[in-house]
Formats: structure tokens, sequence, C-alpha cells
């Protein structure tokens, strides 16, 4: 048992010498340099090289704090009528990211009625186009009236002024109406007023 003891104490004497032997290495990986190695540097007389190299490098999560990344959001064709948005906030203790799409909803009625068109419905397709309230009032001002309850042209004003609260531009049509109510009111004053002094 003794002799077993010996043994292993013998044998643990060079692992401990060779473990002592290390190079600490700050910035990088440490490196173990076995093996009795040595180095030397010879200088001529009366020159001396002297270098010293101080890396010190601090830390504080107070003044910067980890960066939050949103995650991002592609349409990966063109054929797709929706946006991304994406959003990431983050505090010294928290982070929170998130995304979602918003559908276009001018671009699928674009898209429906150039569908309806190829299949040959383009009454369809232009009362699709209808549904937003620029494309019918340009076809009021044109003088071709949208499609209401499958009358085109002529019938299908008479049924836009009947039923004047279906139009998509109701409100801006209203509004438009007053003011004309206003201003013909004021013209009728006006054209009453040279009527008279043409009558005396």
């Amino acid at each position: 048992m003794k002799k077993l003891l010996i043994i292993i104490f013998s044998l643990l004497i060079p692992t401990l010498a060779f473990a002592a032997e290390t190079q600490t290495n700050v910035s990088g990986s440490n490196t173990s340099i076995e093996g009795g190695y040595e180095q030397s540097t010879t200088y001529e007389s009366g020159s001396e090289s002297s270098s010293t190299t101080t890396n010190t490098s601090n830390s504080n999560i107070r003044s910067a704090p980890p960066t939050s990344s949103a995650p991002s959001f592609s349409s990966m064709s063109q054929d797709v009528c929706s946006s991304g948005a994406s959003v990431g906030v983050q505090t010294f203790g928290l982070g929170v990211s998130g995304g979602k799409h918003f559908r276009d909803l001018n671009c699928e009625r674009i898209k429906l009625g150039k569908v309806l068109y190829d299949f040959g419905m383009k009454v369809g397709a232009v009362a699709l186009l209808c549904q937003d309230e620029r494309v019918f009032e340009a076809m009021i001002n044109a003088g071709t009236p949208c499609p209401i309850d499958g009358k085109i042209g002529k019938e299908a004003m008479l049924l836009w002024k009947k039923y004047d609260h279906e139009r998509p531009d109701y409100d801006t049509y209203i509004k438009r109406m007053k003011k004309r109510e206003v201003i013909n009111i004021k013209i009728n004053k006006k054209e009453a007023a040279i009527l008279e002094l043409h009558t005396k």
C-alpha cells in the first residue's frame, strides 16, 4: 500500500510542475506552454526595447442595454395585396418585438376587377371598382354612372338619385349638395333682384 502511494505521488509531481507553466492572455484564448520552452532576445550594447499593452473592456448594461430585433416581413410575390409592419422595443430588463400583415383592400379590388374583366364580365368589373368613392365620383362626372341593380346609363343615374344613401361617396355628396344649395339660393336672390329692376 505504501509503495502504491509513493508511485502515485511520484507521478503527480511532474504533472504539477507542468501545470504551473501557463500563459494567460486577457483578450483571447489561453495558451499552455509546456516542455521547458525558452526564448531569449539579444540586443546590441546601448539599445533597449520595451513594450507594454493594456486592454480594458467595460460593459455597463444600464448605459448600453441589448438591442431588440424586430422580425422582418416581406411579400414574397407581386400578386399579394398585403404589407408587413414590425416593431421592437428594448428596455434594460425586457425586450419585446412583433409584427403583423395588413391587407390592402384597394389593391384587392383592382385585382378582382381585372379578373372579372378578363373573364368578360366588364360591367361587373366596373361595378366592383365603383365601390371606391373616387371611381364612383369620376364615373358620375364623366356622365357614365356606375351600374346599380343591373341598370346602366340613365336608368342607373335615376336609381342613384333615388337611393343616394347607397353611394360610396355619400358623405362627400351631401356636403357638396348643401354647398350647392346655398349657392343656388344666392343666385336665385340675385336673379330675382335683377328681374325686379327690369320690370320697373
